[in-house]
């Protein structure tokens, strides 16, 4: 049974949702013209086309069901509209790192999410560690590549 929980993303993100799910419904009907296409080549148990093309529908359709229940559920969040002085979703937060190097992150939601661009997922150890913080607060954290220690120096809501 699918969560009815709502989900929290900023308006570009459910923007490139709700295009990335058009997309997938326009591809609908050319990959049932493929179907066709390699049906009519004879023996569908050595047809590679017809298995390719049944099962790139069947990566369809699956991520066509997971967009429509996220759309469904999703709760736009303009950072823009928010303030305070906790972390909360959507927040710009300024870090310092251990070397006392500021880095940039900003809190959104796991589809938007993209560290390379400064944009972590709230559910990220990163993002969980950071909800509910305040300036000046140290955080630790538990990644991948070991314990990272950072400062909470600014939060924007930008």
């Amino acid at each position: 049974m699918a969560s009815v929980e709502k989900l929290p993303m900023l308006a570009e993100g459910y923007e490139r949702m709700t295009a990335d799910l058009k997309a997938l419904r326009d591809e609908r009907p050319l990959i049932v013209d493929a179907i066709e296409e390699a049906r009519a080549h004879g023996d569908l148990s050595e047809n590679a086309e017809y298995h390719a093309a049944k099962e790139r529908q069947g990566q369809v359709e699956a991520t066509i069901a997971d967009l429509e229940d996220k759309i469904t559920r999703a709760q736009i969040i303009d950072p823009a509209t928010l303030s305070g002085d906790k972390i909360i979703f959507g927040a710009t937060i300024t870090l310092l790192d251990d070397d006392e190097k500021p880095v940039k992150y900003q809190i959104v939601g796991p589809y938007e999410a993209d560290a390379k661009v400064g944009r972590i997922s709230y559910n990220s150890p990163l993002g969980k560690a950071l909800i509910g913080r305040k300036v000046e607060e140290e955080i630790e954290v538990t990644v991948p590549s070991g314990d990272k220690f950072y400062l909470v120096q600014k939060i924007e809501f930008i």
